[in-house]
């Protein structure tokens, strides 16, 4: 069974900031999340497809042109219009 809890880490050790219902002595995977990543804002399966849909659609639109260095120089990437 999976759970999520939170903890902090201080002086070696992660204390839970959550309760957990673990027996003593049980192996534990941690995954640590980065605390300067923001987390999507849309959860709903279906928004996150139709945003994903229009950001295809608008790759298609505007595709890069045949004759397009096939790397972008700083200037070019933040070409301001």
């Amino acid at each position: 069974m999976a759970q999520s809890l939170k903890a902090i880490y201080r002086n070696g050790t992660f204390i839970p900031q959550t309760p957990c219902d673990l027996p003593e002595g049980v192996e534990v995977e941690l995954i640590v999340h980065d605390p300067h990543t923001i987390p999507p804002t849309v959860t709903d399966p279906e928004e996150r497809a139709r945003l994903l849909k229009e950001v295809v659609e608008s790759m298609r639109a505007n595709p890069l042109p045949a004759d397009a260095p096939r790397r972008f120089t700083r200037e070019e990437l933040h070409e301001r219009r």
